[in-house]
Protein backbone atom coordinates (compact mmCIF):
# COMPACT_ATOMS: atom_id res chain seq x y z
CA UNK A 1 0.00 0.00 0.00
CA UNK A 2 1.09 3.82 -0.74
CA UNK A 3 0.07 6.84 0.54
CA UNK A 4 -0.78 10.33 -0.58
CA UNK A 5 -2.08 13.47 -0.19
CA UNK A 6 -4.89 15.65 -1.20
CA UNK A 7 -6.29 18.79 -0.61
CA UNK A 8 -5.10 22.09 -1.02
CA UNK A 9 -4.36 25.47 0.88
CA UNK A 10 -6.37 28.53 1.43
CA UNK A 11 -5.20 32.34 1.40
CA UNK A 12 -5.44 34.47 4.45
CA UNK A 13 -9.12 35.55 2.91
CA UNK A 14 -10.49 32.58 4.42
CA UNK A 15 -8.73 32.62 7.75
CA UNK A 16 -11.94 32.52 9.63
CA UNK A 17 -12.82 28.78 8.64
CA UNK A 18 -11.59 26.37 11.30
CA UNK A 19 -9.67 23.73 8.33
CA UNK A 20 -8.23 27.27 5.89
CA UNK A 21 -4.38 27.21 6.42
CA UNK A 22 -1.89 29.79 4.07
CA UNK A 23 0.30 28.79 1.16
CA UNK A 24 3.47 28.79 3.57
CA UNK A 25 1.92 26.38 5.94
CA UNK A 26 0.30 24.32 2.88
CA UNK A 27 3.96 23.95 1.21
CA UNK A 28 5.87 23.12 4.87
CA UNK A 29 2.86 20.44 4.77
CA UNK A 30 3.64 19.00 1.51
CA UNK A 31 7.21 19.36 2.37
CA UNK A 32 6.85 16.60 4.92
CA UNK A 33 5.31 14.71 3.32
CA UNK A 34 8.04 14.49 1.19
CA UNK A 35 10.24 13.79 3.96
CA UNK A 36 8.08 11.03 5.30
CA UNK A 37 7.89 8.84 2.41
CA UNK A 38 4.86 9.75 1.15
CA UNK A 39 4.01 9.14 -2.94
CA UNK A 40 1.76 11.46 -3.97
CA UNK A 41 -0.06 14.89 -4.21
CA UNK A 42 -2.84 15.96 -6.24
CA UNK A 43 -3.97 19.05 -5.54
CA UNK A 44 -7.63 20.49 -5.67
CA UNK A 45 -8.53 23.72 -7.73
CA UNK A 46 -11.37 26.19 -7.50
CA UNK A 47 -12.93 29.29 -8.58
CA UNK A 48 -15.22 32.04 -7.42
CA UNK A 49 -15.74 30.24 -4.21
CA UNK A 50 -15.30 33.23 -1.88
CA UNK A 51 -13.66 30.45 0.18
CA UNK A 52 -9.46 31.35 -0.60
CA UNK A 53 -9.35 27.84 -2.43
CA UNK A 54 -6.44 27.70 -5.17
CA UNK A 55 -7.39 28.79 -8.10
CA UNK A 56 -3.75 28.40 -9.74
CA UNK A 57 -3.03 24.53 -8.74
CA UNK A 58 -0.14 24.56 -12.05
CA UNK A 59 1.98 27.52 -10.37
CA UNK A 60 1.38 26.50 -6.61
CA UNK A 61 2.99 22.91 -8.19
CA UNK A 62 5.63 24.40 -10.31
CA UNK A 63 7.05 25.91 -6.29
CA UNK A 64 6.75 22.48 -4.85
CA UNK A 65 8.66 21.13 -7.92
CA UNK A 66 11.68 23.35 -6.15
CA UNK A 67 10.87 22.35 -2.75
CA UNK A 68 10.71 18.71 -3.16
CA UNK A 69 12.11 15.60 -4.18
CA UNK A 70 10.18 12.26 -4.82
CA UNK A 71 6.66 13.29 -4.27
CA UNK A 72 4.61 13.25 -7.56
CA UNK A 73 2.71 16.24 -7.97
CA UNK A 74 -0.59 16.04 -9.73
CA UNK A 75 -3.82 18.04 -10.19
CA UNK A 76 -6.93 17.71 -9.10
CA UNK A 77 -8.21 18.49 -11.22
CA UNK A 78 -8.12 20.93 -14.33
CA UNK A 79 -11.63 21.36 -15.69
CA UNK A 80 -10.37 21.84 -19.46
CA UNK A 81 -13.73 23.07 -20.59
CA UNK A 82 -12.99 26.29 -19.52
CA UNK A 83 -8.71 26.26 -21.00
CA UNK A 84 -7.32 26.99 -24.34
CA UNK A 85 -5.96 23.14 -24.40
CA UNK A 86 -2.70 24.10 -26.35
CA UNK A 87 -2.25 26.26 -22.87
CA UNK A 88 -2.30 23.79 -20.68
CA UNK A 89 -0.55 21.28 -22.77
CA UNK A 90 2.51 23.41 -22.71
CA UNK A 91 2.01 24.29 -18.98
CA UNK A 92 1.75 20.48 -17.62
CA UNK A 93 5.12 19.53 -19.80
CA UNK A 94 7.03 22.67 -18.41
CA UNK A 95 5.77 21.67 -15.42
CA UNK A 96 7.33 17.91 -16.02
CA UNK A 97 10.14 19.32 -17.11
CA UNK A 98 10.71 21.23 -13.87
CA UNK A 99 9.77 18.64 -11.89
CA UNK A 100 12.33 15.92 -13.03
CA UNK A 101 8.89 13.97 -14.33
CA UNK A 102 6.42 13.50 -11.17
CA UNK A 103 3.55 15.38 -12.66
CA UNK A 104 0.24 13.66 -12.31
CA UNK A 105 -2.33 15.22 -14.88
CA UNK A 106 -5.79 15.28 -13.64
CA UNK A 107 -8.78 16.38 -15.54
CA UNK A 108 -12.21 16.23 -15.39
CA UNK A 109 -15.85 18.14 -17.03
CA UNK A 110 -16.02 20.40 -14.27
CA UNK A 111 -19.64 19.92 -11.98
CA UNK A 112 -20.26 23.47 -10.58
CA UNK A 113 -22.24 25.53 -12.30
CA UNK A 114 -21.25 28.77 -10.44
CA UNK A 115 -17.58 28.10 -12.19
CA UNK A 116 -19.16 27.73 -15.51
CA UNK A 117 -21.33 30.54 -15.10
CA UNK A 118 -18.43 32.42 -14.16
CA UNK A 119 -16.36 31.45 -16.95
CA UNK A 120 -19.77 32.10 -19.17
CA UNK A 121 -19.15 28.73 -20.58
CA UNK A 122 -22.64 26.73 -20.35
CA UNK A 123 -22.70 23.87 -18.59
CA UNK A 124 -24.26 21.52 -21.13
CA UNK A 125 -21.22 21.93 -23.40
CA UNK A 126 -18.90 20.26 -21.02
CA UNK A 127 -18.84 16.95 -22.44
CA UNK A 128 -17.82 18.03 -26.18
CA UNK A 129 -15.55 20.71 -25.14
CA UNK A 130 -13.60 18.45 -22.87
CA UNK A 131 -13.40 15.70 -25.30
CA UNK A 132 -12.01 17.97 -28.36
CA UNK A 133 -9.73 19.62 -25.79
CA UNK A 134 -8.42 16.08 -24.37
CA UNK A 135 -7.64 15.19 -28.24
CA UNK A 136 -5.34 18.29 -28.99
CA UNK A 137 -3.27 17.42 -25.42
CA UNK A 138 -2.90 14.19 -26.44
CA UNK A 139 -2.01 15.41 -29.91
CA UNK A 140 0.17 18.19 -28.42
CA UNK A 141 2.46 15.57 -26.65
CA UNK A 142 2.84 13.11 -29.07
CA UNK A 143 2.98 14.40 -32.61
CA UNK A 144 6.20 14.63 -34.08
CA UNK A 145 6.78 17.91 -35.55
CA UNK A 146 4.08 20.50 -35.88
CA UNK A 147 0.21 19.33 -36.46
CA UNK A 148 -3.35 21.18 -37.41
CA UNK A 149 -6.37 20.98 -35.40
CA UNK A 150 -9.68 22.04 -37.11
CA UNK A 151 -12.24 20.89 -34.84
CA UNK A 152 -15.55 22.40 -33.34
CA UNK A 153 -14.36 25.01 -30.52
CA UNK A 154 -11.05 24.79 -31.95
CA UNK A 155 -8.63 25.65 -34.22
CA UNK A 156 -4.86 25.62 -35.01
CA UNK A 157 -2.68 25.55 -38.23
CA UNK A 158 0.91 24.30 -38.34
CA UNK A 159 1.97 24.82 -34.97
CA UNK A 160 4.39 22.92 -33.06
CA UNK A 161 3.99 22.72 -28.84
CA UNK A 162 6.78 23.16 -26.68
CA UNK A 163 8.32 21.47 -24.72
CA UNK A 164 7.67 17.80 -24.77
CA UNK A 165 6.92 16.59 -21.84
CA UNK A 166 9.87 14.42 -20.12
CA UNK A 167 7.40 11.24 -19.35
CA UNK A 168 6.92 9.54 -22.90
CA UNK A 169 4.23 9.64 -24.06
CA UNK A 170 2.94 12.21 -21.82
CA UNK A 171 2.23 12.51 -18.12
CA UNK A 172 0.12 10.08 -16.49
CA UNK A 173 -3.68 10.89 -17.14
CA UNK A 174 -6.21 11.21 -14.08
CA UNK A 175 -9.62 10.92 -14.18
CA UNK A 176 -12.00 11.55 -11.68
CA UNK A 177 -15.11 9.42 -11.98
CA UNK A 178 -17.82 7.25 -9.64
CA UNK A 179 -20.22 5.83 -12.44
CA UNK A 180 -19.91 2.68 -13.44
CA UNK A 181 -20.08 3.76 -17.20
CA UNK A 182 -17.52 7.26 -16.41
CA UNK A 183 -15.16 4.32 -14.95
CA UNK A 184 -15.29 1.99 -17.83
CA UNK A 185 -14.92 4.91 -20.06
CA UNK A 186 -12.08 6.04 -18.06
CA UNK A 187 -10.51 2.28 -18.44
CA UNK A 188 -10.81 2.73 -22.01
CA UNK A 189 -9.89 5.50 -22.96
CA UNK A 190 -5.82 5.22 -20.79
CA UNK A 191 -6.92 7.08 -18.14
CA UNK A 192 -6.06 6.17 -14.33
CA UNK A 193 -8.81 6.58 -12.26
CA UNK A 194 -9.86 9.08 -9.05
CA UNK A 195 -11.79 8.24 -6.77
CA UNK A 196 -13.47 10.85 -4.13
CA UNK A 197 -13.51 11.13 -0.71
CA UNK A 198 -17.52 10.22 0.21
CA UNK A 199 -18.01 7.37 -1.53
CA UNK A 200 -18.54 3.93 1.00
CA UNK A 201 -15.94 1.31 1.26
CA UNK A 202 -18.03 -1.10 -0.53
CA UNK A 203 -18.50 1.24 -3.65
CA UNK A 204 -14.83 1.67 -3.44
CA UNK A 205 -14.28 -1.70 -3.38
CA UNK A 206 -17.02 -1.96 -6.55
CA UNK A 207 -15.74 0.70 -8.40
CA UNK A 208 -12.08 -0.66 -8.80
CA UNK A 209 -13.66 -4.26 -9.47
CA UNK A 210 -15.13 -2.26 -12.44
CA UNK A 211 -12.14 -0.50 -13.58
CA UNK A 212 -10.40 -3.83 -13.59
CA UNK A 213 -12.62 -5.72 -15.39
CA UNK A 214 -13.04 -3.31 -18.11
CA UNK A 215 -8.70 -3.20 -18.07
CA UNK A 216 -9.26 -6.98 -18.66
CA UNK A 217 -11.48 -6.94 -21.52
CA UNK A 218 -9.59 -4.37 -23.80
CA UNK A 219 -6.37 -5.88 -23.03
CA UNK A 220 -5.06 -3.31 -20.85
CA UNK A 221 -2.67 -4.01 -18.22
CA UNK A 222 -3.75 -3.14 -14.63
CA UNK A 223 -1.97 -2.30 -11.82
CA UNK A 224 -3.69 -1.13 -8.12
CA UNK A 225 -1.45 1.49 -8.26
CA UNK A 226 -3.40 2.86 -11.40
CA UNK A 227 -6.61 3.89 -9.06
CA UNK A 228 -6.12 6.64 -6.13
CA UNK A 229 -8.92 6.91 -3.44
CA UNK A 230 -9.36 9.75 -1.72
CA UNK A 231 -9.69 9.23 2.13
CA UNK A 232 -10.71 11.86 4.88
CA UNK A 233 -8.11 11.31 8.11
CA UNK A 234 -9.66 12.02 11.59
CA UNK A 235 -7.34 9.66 13.55
CA UNK A 236 -7.92 10.09 16.97
CA UNK A 237 -5.75 9.33 20.47
CA UNK A 238 -8.25 9.58 23.18
CA UNK A 239 -12.24 8.40 23.21
CA UNK A 240 -12.86 11.50 24.65
CA UNK A 241 -11.77 13.50 21.03
CA UNK A 242 -14.27 11.16 19.10
CA UNK A 243 -17.33 13.14 19.54
CA UNK A 244 -15.66 16.19 18.19
CA UNK A 245 -14.08 14.13 15.26
CA UNK A 246 -17.75 13.13 14.11
CA UNK A 247 -18.66 16.93 14.59
CA UNK A 248 -15.56 18.02 12.38
CA UNK A 249 -17.28 15.29 9.97
CA UNK A 250 -20.71 16.74 9.59
CA UNK A 251 -18.74 20.25 8.93
CA UNK A 252 -17.57 18.60 6.26
CA UNK A 253 -20.40 16.88 4.66
CA UNK A 254 -22.19 19.70 4.86
CA UNK A 255 -19.41 21.54 2.80
CA UNK A 256 -18.95 19.25 0.15
CA UNK A 257 -21.99 16.48 0.67
CA UNK A 258 -23.03 17.90 -3.33
CA UNK A 259 -19.78 15.48 -4.27
CA UNK A 260 -21.59 12.51 -3.08
CA UNK A 261 -23.23 10.67 -6.13
CA UNK A 262 -24.78 8.02 -4.05
CA UNK A 263 -26.98 8.78 -0.79
CA UNK A 264 -24.94 9.06 2.41
CA UNK A 265 -25.52 7.73 5.93
CA UNK A 266 -28.41 8.38 7.77
CA UNK A 267 -26.15 7.96 11.10
CA UNK A 268 -22.42 9.92 11.25
CA UNK A 269 -21.93 6.27 12.71
CA UNK A 270 -22.82 4.56 9.98
CA UNK A 271 -19.97 6.68 7.56
CA UNK A 272 -17.44 4.08 6.23
CA UNK A 273 -15.39 6.77 4.29
CA UNK A 274 -13.37 8.61 6.73
CA UNK A 275 -10.34 6.99 8.37
CA UNK A 276 -12.16 8.26 11.50
CA UNK A 277 -10.92 6.87 14.77
CA UNK A 278 -7.75 5.44 17.17
CA UNK A 279 -5.04 4.30 15.31
CA UNK A 280 -5.62 0.55 15.29
CA UNK A 281 -8.49 1.62 13.81
CA UNK A 282 -7.49 3.03 11.10
CA UNK A 283 -5.19 0.51 10.24
CA UNK A 284 -8.07 -1.99 10.29
CA UNK A 285 -10.06 0.18 7.67
CA UNK A 286 -7.39 0.54 5.50
CA UNK A 287 -6.78 -3.46 5.87
CA UNK A 288 -10.20 -3.59 4.26
CA UNK A 289 -9.76 -1.03 1.90
CA UNK A 290 -6.25 -2.89 0.40
CA UNK A 291 -8.39 -6.33 0.85
CA UNK A 292 -10.25 -4.75 -1.70
CA UNK A 293 -7.99 -3.51 -4.36
CA UNK A 294 -7.39 0.04 -2.76
CA UNK A 295 -3.92 -0.22 -2.30
CA UNK A 296 -3.57 3.81 -3.41
CA UNK A 297 -4.59 6.14 -0.56
CA UNK A 298 -4.97 10.20 -0.83
CA UNK A 299 -5.53 11.45 2.59
CA UNK A 300 -7.51 14.29 3.06
CA UNK A 301 -7.20 15.85 6.31
CA UNK A 302 -9.58 18.66 7.61
CA UNK A 303 -7.24 19.88 10.13
CA UNK A 304 -4.12 19.57 8.16
CA UNK A 305 -0.71 19.65 10.27
CA UNK A 306 2.68 18.44 10.15
CA UNK A 307 2.05 16.79 13.57
CA UNK A 308 -1.16 15.13 12.28
CA UNK A 309 1.16 13.63 9.25
CA UNK A 310 3.97 12.74 11.34
CA UNK A 311 1.85 10.61 14.03
CA UNK A 312 -0.09 8.56 10.76
CA UNK A 313 4.13 8.05 9.71
CA UNK A 314 4.62 6.79 13.08
CA UNK A 315 1.52 5.00 13.93
CA UNK A 316 -0.12 3.73 10.89
CA UNK A 317 2.38 3.23 7.98
CA UNK A 318 4.61 0.72 10.00
CA UNK A 319 1.60 -1.59 9.91
CA UNK A 320 1.71 -1.67 6.01
CA UNK A 321 5.36 -2.95 5.93
CA UNK A 322 7.03 1.05 5.31
CA UNK A 323 10.09 1.33 7.81
CA UNK A 324 9.05 4.46 10.70
CA UNK A 325 10.98 7.96 9.00
CA UNK A 326 13.26 9.28 11.29
CA UNK A 327 11.78 12.63 11.14
CA UNK A 328 8.04 11.01 12.09
CA UNK A 329 9.37 10.55 15.71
Amino acid sequence: MQFGLFGGARTKRSIGLEDSQGYEGFIEYVVEADRLGFTQLFMVEHHFTGQGQVSASMTVLAYLAARTRNIRLGTAVVVVPWHNPVLIAEQVATLDLLTGGRVDFGVGKGYRKAEFDGFCIPMAEATERFDEAMEIIRKAWTTEGRFSHHGKRWHYDNILVEPEPLQRPHPPLWLAAGSHESIRRAAREGYNLLLDQLAQVDQIIQRIAIFREECERIGRAYDSAMVATARPLQMIHHESERAQAYETRKRVLATIGDLARDKLPDRIEDDTAPLLGMPEEVVARLKELEAGGATNILLVDPNASVANLRAFAREVMPAFGMARPASAA
